[in-house]
């Protein structure tokens, strides 16, 4: 069973089970859905309610809680159960693509001459995750919304406004991945 469960699903497997989250949702009186909803509500829950953004009845959607619980717990579960501790295949082009870039280590999910407390400190990796950080942040705030608010739940409920927030979050992606993202790993 465990085998099953730590080898690679199919794509379709995990669409048909997100695409369930939208009736499910949907049959609970819910219309928001995604990470950045939840940010929100724990804010309006922790922050003093002075700041009229968070003033709202957060505890209507104390599901969101769960939601976010469930993540931090199916993260360690995964993390700790489920890792498979074989060095992640990748093809060989892209590996000799990433050494270009110094890029050598595929020991683990992440290369850790990315992922890594030392390459923090690092212009590029303070471009990557703090820059990157910050940009994901605003980028949300700005849109309304994160990627899974309004690719699944806001194209779902046919809202232009969330297809117009995907089609630039797949634009913004495109430019990132092949021309911006090249240019910050030479660095």
């Amino acid at each position: 069973m465990l085998q099953a469960i730590q080898a690679p699903w199919p794509w379709y497997v995990a669409g048909a089970l997100i695409g369930l989250i939208v009736p499910a949702l949907l049959l609970l009186g819910n219309k928001h859905f995604g990470i950045s909803a939840n940010l929100r509500h724990v804010c309006a829950a922790c922050f003093p309610a002075g700041i009229k953004f968070f003033q709202y009845n957060w505890k209507k959607e104390i599901w969101n809680f769960v939601f976010v619980g469930g993540i931090i717990i199916g993260a360690i579960i995964a993390t700790q159960l489920m890792s498979n501790p074989d060095p992640v295949a990748i093809h060989p082009d892209l590996a000799k693509e990433l050494a270009t870039y110094n890029i050598n280590d595929h020991s683990g999910m992440l290369p850790k001459e990315l992922f890594s407390f030392e390459s923090l400190f690092t212009l590029r990796g303070l471009i990557m995750l703090i820059g990157g950080g910050f940009l994901v942040g605003f980028g949300t705030r700005w849109a309304g919304g994160c990627t899974s608010g309004h690719s699944i739940m806001g194209l779902s409920n046919l809202q232009l406004p969330s297809l117009i927030a995907t089609i630039m979050f797949m634009v913004g992606g495109f430019i990132m991945a092949n021309l911006i993202l090249p240019f910050i790993l030479r660095l």
